[in-house]
């Protein structure tokens, strides 16, 4: 923190010399400003985000009927603003006539009794087939209209053509996972389980996903663990936040599509401080918009984390989403220079001509 004295020299001095210099009274304004507030929470009422800075004392009970009274008397009182332009009630300029509009005649036709009997009766595969003989090219899809065009001339079609059938689009399977047996299973610290996926299982309890973070602490082989759309909240956040203080295992961590806010997203990053193996963390697509503050926190976290290489999340500002890429660059580059040492072997200095 760089801080200009009064001598104007320009002088740099540490937060703890401007804090010394500090006297009582501004000490307690610095205080009052720096009170815990939110201004980034849009679940709080606007009067909850910063403090009160009234300094009046009420003078009575509200009163609406009151209140309207004498906002009307004030406007009474006021006087109006004089018109630059007096006003007349003179016409100037010529009169708006509508213009009349053209009568649309409709021309009258008919079939014989047979073919209207026949178009009636006719399934959409069949009228279909007349379009396309009739060359009614804007009654059909644009397959349908190519398919009659193949060999033919560009004044007709060649060809009948089928309607289109669209194959019917399946719903996703419900995720098969054993909730029960998975959550015993790294209880146990199972060899083979090296990935958990919870994704889409909406009905698991808060108290059983913190099952999971209490057993994840003392599990020694799950790798990658999936938690998107299992309507989490911020009491799972912060027990996956204390597992990842203890966990050294752990290289990816899936939480997106939940009801995070930045009191689990702030535990997260906190916990990650510490962590020095997860290298991948999706948070995208929370209930809640993390705000600037979280953010400048993530580019913070990457900047500081060199092992984390993949981060999902979509950056709302501009400097916290530059300041994120530019980390996750120079994160991957160390472990590309880290990766060609191991292969190459340690450099030696008359390799590359250095004497």
């Amino acid at each position: 923190m760089a801080f200009v004295g009064r001598s104007g020299s320009g002088e740099d001095l540490s937060a703890e010399d401007v804090l010394n210099h500090l006297t009582d009274e501004d000490l307690k304004k610095l205080e009052e400003e720096l009170q815990d507030l939110d201004p980034d929470h849009s679940l709080l009422p606007a009067g909850f985000r910063q403090k009160d800075q009234t300094k009046k004392f009420p003078t009575g009970p509200f009163s609406r009927d009151q209140l309207l009274e004498f906002l009307e008397q004030q406007a009474l009182a006021h006087k109006d603003r004089e018109d630059l332009v007096p006003f007349t009630r003179e016409k100037r300029g010529k009169p708006f006539v509508e213009k009349a509009k053209p009568v649309l005649v409709e021309e009258k036709f008919s079939l014989d009794p047979e073919l209207e009997d026949a178009l009636t009766d006719a399934s959409d595969t069949e009228l279909c087939d007349i379009a396309a003989i009739l060359g009614m090219h804007t009654l059909m899809s644009n397959p349908q209209f190519y398919e009659a065009q193949k060999g033919g001339s560009r004044e007709g079609f060649s060809g009948v053509v089928k309607a289109e059938k669209y194959p019917p689009v399946m719903d996703e399977p419900p995720n098969p996972t054993n909730v029960e047996e998975t959550l015993k299973r790294i209880r146990d610290d199972d060899p083979r389980l090296r990935e958990v996926n919870l994704n889409n299982i909406k009905n698991i309890p808060i108290a059983t996903l913190k099952d999971f973070a209490e057993a994840m602490k003392h599990n020694t082989h799950v790798e990658t663990f999936m938690l998107v759309a299992t309507r989490s909240n911020d009491p799972v956040a912060l027990a996956f936040a204390d597992m990842l203080r203890v966990n050294k295992t752990l290289t990816s961590l899936n939480v997106e599509t939940n009801f995070l806010t930045n009191k689990g997203i702030l535990a997260f990053i906190d916990a990650l401080r510490e962590n020095t193996t997860l290298m991948e963390l999706k948070i995208d697509n929370q209930r809640q918009q993390l705000g600037n503050v979280v953010e400048m926190e993530l580019a913070a976290l990457l900047e500081e984390n060199t092992n984390m290489l993949k981060l999902g999340y979509h950056f709302e500002q501009q400097g916290p989403r530059t300041r994120a890429a530019n980390a996750i660059t120079k994160n991957n580059d160390l472990v590309r220079q880290k990766r060609q040492q191991k292969e190459n072997g340690p450099s030696s200095p008359h390799r590359y001509g250095i004497q």
